[in-house]
């Protein structure tokens, strides 16, 4: 997914805000690093887009608030086998 960055950046934006998805989760949808996404989305789109910068921020604000409730998820069916 190279090209115009600008464009790219956006394109992150409305995936992350249609789909509540986490940074790990566009990377691996647009064949990216989680570096490059968190590039794209803190850095660049800030700079040009602000608006949709700011709804982007709130889900990634809210992923990372329940980030500890995910990771106890993914220990207990790592222990329980499902």
């Amino acid at each position: 997914m190279k090209g115009n960055i600008e464009e790219r950046a956006c394109r992150l934006a409305l995936y992350i805000i249609e789909n509540k998805a986490t940074v790990r989760a566009a990377a691996q949808r647009f064949g990216i690093s989680k570096s490059t996404v968190h590039k794209d989305l803190q850095d660049r789109l800030s700079a040009f887009n602000h608006p949709l910068y700011l709804q982007v921020k709130a889900v990634l604000d809210e992923n990372k608030a329940q980030r500890h409730i995910r990771g106890g998820i993914a220990t207990r069916r790592k222990y329980k086998g499902g």
